[in-house]
């Protein structure tokens, strides 16, 4: 018997990793199947309740104050947990399109998408556009429709929405068996039996498993509902293509699960598929100094992991930052010398950890896939490339973008005695991309840019509870903004100095252009042609995307 060099542990170890976010419209069951499949995972022994604000146990994965409030995500979370010797990442995203920023930067650190639908409501507006996003990145996704325990759509109809509005063919991996009150189960058409649905389920328990060979015993059982069943798996069979795993790993087809995350029901299946059929870390792009791209491979030697969140404040008592890294590839151990790619400087981060949302543990080891924390004091931004030091060539991953706000307000501070407090939750809450920061070069109100309105009630909200800065928001001119380049200095100083009012820089130190008007930017293209206006940019100002 050999024994494996530390590449062949390292192989080993990134096939056993499976990294997937949920995402969903609001109110489709998101954090409750999140939690479910914590419970099945043996990651939790009690589910927390989302049905009531003031519920004693909030979701696992919801730890804002806001959060527990509304009932809603708005931040993202990371879950690890172990099943059938697979190690398995959970980001769980919020839902509400105001916070799509998060979870896109979110779906740049996962391997494959879970999509939850409602079964009454189908495929909503959030949905397509998250869907929209995971296309352009080919992340393959599993279907959950939610929910089938309450009326609904017909089933037919649901997987035709799905083909129709996001342009998927749908494989049926299950079959429903009733619906509503008359939900009787669903039919597992890769085993062939019937699993046996019962309401009211607080734990994870036996379910009852009936054999497709037992049909007559079905139908005296269920009648009708089984009946229908049986003809919509037959319809199902001819028309939809059969299950291919490289067409699904490409993103060409989406495998579909049916069930109720509430009373636990199907989430086993969806489990069951996170391992069978997910991928496994795949490789990832990263710039050289000289601009052009390398592909770097999850089992490479030398680790390295790139930063797509960092989050203030998780545990207000210690008043920390974490910065969540995607591990990339090698093999991060305890007591590793570390440094980002973009200072060259040395990172010594206080301690590293895994997550069970805000419970942590220290990490001894991580692998390609994995999820973990550090806690830092500064010095690491949003799309940063964390590596060892035995790693030398200048490295920075790509694909981490920043959308030009859309919406703008100005801040009032209402005590002033507490502008240092203000500046320090300003200055940190854009760092962790919770909302954008500009600075504007005449003036000095600073002033707030978000994709949408709930954005600037968390940041109202965070910034007094977690900085006591009480503030007043106040609407402001300006209706978008361009992140501004050229390759003539000159025309750029000639435009920044005619354009001063106009200018501003954001968390990343980046100039963008104030727009008051859609006809602002047309005119001021006209302008300066030599000048390069950028809706969106990736990290740090390394690369802006096209001019708009």
């Amino acid at each position: 018997m050999s024994i494996p060099t530390p590449s062949d542990a390292v192989s080993s170890a990134v096939s056993k990793r499976r990294t997937f976010a949920i995402i969903s419209h609001p109110d489709a069951g998101k954090t409750t199947l999140t939690e479910k499949l914590l419970l099945f995972s043996g990651a939790i022994h009690i589910a927390g309740s989302v049905k009531a604000r003031k519920a004693s146990r909030h979701a696992t994965s919801d730890w804002m104050e806001i959060e527990k409030q509304r009932g809603i995500s708005v931040a993202s979370s990371v879950m690890q947990m172990n099943y059938r010797d697979c190690v398995i990442n959970l980001l769980d995203t919020p839902g509400h399109r105001d916070f799509s920023e998060d979870t896109y930067r979110v779906l740049t650190a996962v391997d494959s998408a879970l999509m939850v639908i409602d079964a009454a409501n189908g495929v909503e507006a959030q949905t397509k556009r998250l869907i929209e996003v995971c296309r352009q990145r080919d992340t393959p996704i599993i279907t959950f429709i939610n929910k089938m325990d309450r009326e609904g759509r017909d089933p037919l109809t649901l997987l035709d929405e799905i083909e129709t509005e996001l342009g998927m063919p749908c494989v049926p991996m299950a079959w429903p068996v009733g619906q509503g009150k008359q939900f009787a189960g669903i039919v597992n058409l890769r085993k062939q039996n019937m699993r046996v649905f019962e309401a009211g389920e607080d734990k994870v328990g036996e379910v009852e498993d009936i054999s497709l060979s037992e049909s007559d015993a079905l139908k005296s059982r269920f009648g009708d509902d089984f009946t229908h069943a049986l003809d919509g798996i037959d319809l199902v069979s001819g028309a939809a293509p059969a299950f291919n795993l490289e067409d699904f790993l490409a993103a060409k087809q989406t495998p579909v699960f049916f069930g109720s995350a509430i009373n636990n029901f199907g989430v086993q299946e969806v489990l069951d598929a996170l391992v069978d059929l997910a991928p496994t870390p795949h490789p990832r792009s990263s710039t050289n100094s000289d601009g052009s791209l390398t592909t770097i491979a999850p089992e490479s030697e030398g680790f390295s992991g790139v930063v797509f969140k960092v989050q203030a404040n998780m545990d207000p008592m210690h008043r920390d930052r974490i910065a969540f890294v995607r591990v990339c590839s090698g093999k991060y151990e305890s007591g590793m010398k570390l440094k980002v790619q973009r200072t060259a400087k040395e990172m010594r981060p206080t301690s590293v950890v895994t997550f069970m949302s805000q419970k942590r543990e220290a990490v001894e080891e991580a692998y390609a896939g994995d999820i973990i924390g550090f806690t830092i004091h500064g010095g690491v931004q949003l799309g940063d490339t964390i590596t060892d030091t035995t790693i030398t060539k200048p490295m920075q991953y790509t694909g981490l973008p920043f959308f030009a706000p859309e919406l703008f307000q100005t801040i009032e501070l209402m005590n002033p005695m507490k502008s240092k407090q203000l500046q320090a939750g300003l200055q940190e809450l854009g760092e962790e991309g919770a909302i954008q920061v500009f600075k504007p070069q005449l003036g000095s109100l600073m002033l707030l840019g978000a994709v949408g309105q709930l954005q600037f009630e968390v940041v109202q909200h965070r910034l007094q509870t977690e900085y006591k800065a009480e503030i007043r928001l106040k609407p402001c001119q300006f209706v978008g903004a361009r992140w501004v380049t050229s390759d003539d200095p000159v025309e750029f100083k000639k435009f920044c100095d005619y354009n001063a009012s106009k200018l501003a820089t954001d968390a990343a130190d980046t100039l963008a252009y104030m727009l008051t008007s859609a006809y602002d930017l047309r005119l001021t293209q006209e302008r300066h042609p030599k000048i390069q206006f950028h809706p969106l940019r990736e990290h740090a100002g390394l690369k802006l995307a096209a001019a708009a």
